[in-house]
């Protein structure tokens, strides 16, 4: 091993000691970890462009190296032996190349060890539909789509197929049968891994990332025909969800699947990440679970009442994000000033914390 790699890889084991979550190496800059959200400056090597080509000819892989010569970036899983595996990123910047690395947990996550919400083990037991996680960049959505699956493999007698570009959680089977299909090593792409994924009987499918109309429509297809699919969504809320859904789509489409998705969304979880009192992080939930109102919204196409829908679905275990910071901030999780700074309507959630609640949602919805 050159000094190089086996600096870049005690680089990456102080990342894992110190509890970073991310690691971003570019050219003449220092290299920089994410401790609880934060950026932080790492007193190591300034990189040249000579140190980082070498880590990224030792680092990708051979089917990944025709994506980063023909598009300048390239996504894949970087393993090493007593350290961690890490979702990399290699992308071309000011005609160099950088490297954004997330760190994954090797053990895979349950949802009693986070502390999420009962209700998603609810979800995670459903016999078919389509369930998203939904969030921003760094929202933890891998780690609680993980937590979900670890849910239905320790407790379904199920048939588990994935599709991750790249994979992130490795699973074994408990329960359930497990197969993981990387994208560019185990199937060209995602299209391809879905238009023949029924054929290898699933009763569970978990599409890394819904992209595309045809990811949507593959799912749609799938719920139709008696599936669970789990995926993820980059959205703010649970609401603008299903309006993203639908921008995927041309024009003319949209009502034909908004009618399909009636009777296929099965539940959305938005999620935004906030600091704990203690210095950690937690996932603040916002939970759209499909009742006889979501659908009713949904098929009359009055999509801006979902939010009112959701404020008021308490007894389906629906929860807004101001209802959840709220119940944070009474448990000891979090301060009222990180509550306020996440939420939705920072003014509302001011007033609950005078004991003041004005039920909106039902002012709305008549």
């Amino acid at each position: 091993m050159s000094e190089t790699i086996e600096l870049f890889q005690k680089i990456l084991k102080a990342a894992v000691d110190g509890g970073a979550s991310d690691v971003h190496i570019k050219v003449s800059y220092p290299i920089i970890f994410r401790i609880n959200s934060e950026l932080v400056d790492v007193e190591s090597i300034i990189p040249d462009e000579k140190w980082i080509n070498e880590i990224i000819e030792h680092a990708v892989p051979p089917y990944a190296r025709p994506g980063l010569e023909k598009n300048h970036e390239t996504d894949f899983s970087y393993y090493v032996e007593g350290i961690g595996r890490f979702r990399t990123n290699v992308f071309q910047q000011r005609g160099s190349y950088a490297l954004a690395m997330r760190y994954v947990k090797s053990e895979v996550p349950s949802l009693d060890g986070l502390q999420l919400p009962e209700i998603l083990k609810r979800i995670a037991d459903s016999p078919r539909g389509i369930v998203l996680i939904a969030g921003t960049t760094g929202s933890g959505k891998s780690t609680t789509l993980a937590a979900m699956l670890d849910h239905i493999n320790t407790n379904s007698r199920r048939h588990i197929i994935t599709l991750e570009d790249p994979i992130e959680y490795v699973f074994t089977d408990k329960q359930s049968v497990i197969e993981q299909r990387e994208i560019g090593l185990d199937t060209p792409s995602f299209a391809g891994g879905l238009k023949h994924v029924l054929r290898q009987d699933p009763d569970v499918i978990m599409i890394g990332e819904m992209r595309d109309a045809t990811s949507f429509q593959a799912a749609i297809s799938a719920a139709d025909t008696g599936h669970l699919v789990l995926s993820t969504l980059h959205t703010t809320d649970t609401s603008q969800s299903v309006s993203r859904i639908l921008d995927f789509f041309d024009a003319n489409d949209r009502e034909q699947v908004r009618k399909q998705l009636v009777g296929t969304i099965k539940a959305v979880i938005c999620q935004r990440m906030v600091k704990t009192i203690d210095g950690g992080i937690y996932p603040a939930m916002e939970i759209m679970i499909s009742n006889s109102t979501i659908r009713k919204l949904i098929e009359e196409n009055r999509l801006d009442r979902l939010a009112a829908a959701v404020e008021i679905g308490r007894d389906d275990g629906m929860q807004n994000f101001n209802q959840a910071l709220f119940n944070l901030v009474q448990n000891g999780i979090i301060t009222k000033e990180e509550a306020l700074s996440k939420a939705t309507n920072a003014q509302s959630l001011e007033m609950n914390f005078k004991g003041i609640f004005l039920d909106e949602g039902k002012k709305i919805l008549g």
